[in-house]
């Protein structure tokens, strides 16, 4: 037996409306009755009854029509109609039912009367059930949609706070979803140089971007202190494979493209092949996938090798996510690696390359499948791009401009340990060298290197000549380093202050190596298209006094600033 329920009866007939109202009664509900159509819906309006047994043929307003005015007055809710009708012809009853719930032929039955309204309360109340968790899933979805819309909001924040305006980039974002897992970030260097980041974290949506903001943190916090892109791969690493679940990970490819040195590092772990192109030669050379994606290895198996490649102004870097190449036609076909080559070797201009691409996925049609990202990156002479100052916090205390310091790294701190955003954070406590910060950090960067490479590990950086002895100079490198037992580089900083409230900074550093020939290096001829040799000129172009040892076992520079 169901519940109590409110049953409008509308039957023209005296009699059966009396028999029904008896029926329907002893059954345990409450009765309400009309003569005719018209009462019958105005009564429903008045009294909203949950079941309605409605006669078909009736004057003034038939059940058909009556029937129809009820349910567009109920709207959504669910409110049966059961025909009561001794009509037989099927068209009769097959209207009945389009009109109607269902019908009762006369006489009636009241064991199949009441099985019927018992079956169309249960209906009823199954259509309330599947309301209330329309509603309730609605509210649910506006609920995310709010959160997504503001997480997204603070992570383009983050995300979009590096340089993806420069004038050397050019970027494709099409989310497949409001907050997708696709990551494009990219930064300059304190050296002036950039590093950027393409990253496809699985799956889609806020699930598949957990680990973005996180990311994009380490990113851009350890680009700004001068770590390497080998020491923020590591970091990044460690920290997505500490705070994501099991079977979440993302592929990236990094980028540490150096102005100067013109020369570009690729790291890839899992995204598709990446493509550098040489403008001068036309020669197309794939950035390939050598690495597993982040947040896989523990930090111990983790292997941050990278590919070096020089660069020439004008050369390009395409970097995409798998999510152009699982773009779908029209057909059911994928746009796949096999077309984007394609576009390579139709011949366009290298400034048209990235528009020919985007021209070729909207003539296949494609519709998206996954978040799709792009970018393309250009080699240009250093000091073409603007590039904002560092930033650094600022506690408001006066620095301290009377001090000095010395550091020794030996062997095993030179193989792991990278110095430089240990003495640029000291260095920009001074707050009189902040505007600095830039220059401070590429001459310490060229000092270290040539420490390093030329004094302690004996390389001849007359190697890179060309590409293929640039990259034996940089497997040279690792090797000699990794076999590394004895040598140090020593930094000696002194911090005065200077009459008028100005100041000075002293940067000396040495080496244990044999020492090289200064007035040599510094006469050979510069060569626009060699891979080697600007070190020295850049030094003596950022400084306001450089010098080296004559034994070229060390060299000292000074960085003056205003009170």
């Amino acid at each position: 037996m169901s519940g109590r329920l409110s049953i409008l009866i509308a039957e023209d007939s005296a009699a059966d409306r009396m028999l029904l109202s008896t029926i329907v009664s002893r059954q345990g509900h409450r009765v309400l009755t009309a003569s005719n159509g018209l009462e019958a819906v105005a009564l429903f309006e008045q009294e909203r009854p949950q079941l309605v047994l409605m006669d078909a043929l009736m004057p003034v307003m038939d059940g058909f029509e009556a029937s129809r005015r009820i349910k567009e007055s109920a709207g959504e809710q669910l409110v049966p109609i059961i025909f009561l009708t001794s009509l037989t012809e099927n068209e009769a009853l097959v209207r009945c039912l389009e009109v109607g719930d269902d019908f009762l032929a006369k006489p009636y039955n009241q064991i199949i009367l009441q099985a019927k309204i018992s079956a169309m309360d249960r209906l009823r109340r199954l259509q309330q059930v599947v309301l209330q968790q329309r509603d309730l899933i609605a509210k649910h979805n506006e609920h995310l949609l709010t959160e997504q819309r503001v997480a997204k909001a603070v992570f383009d924040k983050v995300a979009h706070s590096g340089c993806l305006s420069a004038a050397n980039i050019r970027y494709l974002q099409s989310p497949f979803a409001l907050f997708n897992g696709d990551l494009l970030l990219a930064a300059f260097k304190p050296s002036g140089g950039m590093h950027v980041l393409l990253g496809d974290f699985t799956g889609h949506g806020l699930p598949a971007a957990i680990g973005a903001m996180p990311l994009a943190e380490v990113f851009y916090g350890m680009t700004a202190k001068g770590f390497s892109m080998a020491e923020i791969l590591r970091e990044m690493n460690a920290k997505l494979k500490r705070i994501l679940p099991v079977g979440v990970f993302c592929c990236a490819t990094m980028l540490n493209l150096s102005f100067q040195r013109r020369v570009v590092e690729v790291w890839n772990g899992g995204l598709p092949d990446g493509h550098l192109l040489r403008v001068a030669s036309g020669e197309r050379v794939p950035l390939v996938s050598r690495h597993l994606p982040l947040g896989v290895l523990e930090p111990t198996a983790f292997n941050e090798a990278y590919e070096v490649h020089p660069l020439l102004p004008g050369d390009r870097i395409f970097l995409l996510s798998d999510g152009v190449l699982e773009t779908h036609g029209a057909s059911g076909q994928l746009f796949g690696e096999e077309r984007l080559l394609e576009v390579f070797a139709a011949g366009h201009s290298p400034e048209r390359l990235f528009d020919e691409i985007q021209a070729a996925l909207a003539a296949f049609r494609g519709e998206a499948q996954d978040d799709i990202s792009m970018i393309e990156l250009s080699m240009v002479e250093d000091g073409l791009l603007a590039r904002p100052a560092l930033a650094f916090s600022d506690s408001g205390q006066s620095s301290p401009l009377d001090w000095s310091v010395s550091f020794e790294f030996r062997a095993e701190a030179l193989k792991r340990f990278n110095p430089l955003p240990f003495l640029l954070q000291l260095l920009m406590e001074v707050r009189g060298l902040r505007a600095q910060g830039g220059a401070l950090y590429t001459v310490m960067a060229e000092l270290y290197s040539n420490a390093l490479e030329h004094g302690v590990l004996g390389l001849d950086s007359r190697l890179k000549s060309d590409a293929q002895g640039f990259a034996r100079y940089y497997r040279e490198r690792g090797q000699r380093l990794q076999a590394l037992s004895e040598g140090f580089v020593r930094f000696s900083l002194d911090v005065v202050p200077e009459a008028g409230g100005g100041g000075c900074l002293r940067i000396r550093v040495e080496d244990s190596g044999k020492g090289f020939d200064v007035a040599r290096a510094l006469d050979r001829p510069q060569d626009k298209e060699c891979l080697s040799g600007r070190g020295m000129r850049l030094i003596r172009q950022l400084t306001h006094h450089c010098q080296w040892s004559p034994d070229g076992r060390g060299a000292q520079v000074e960085f003056r600033w205003p009170a």
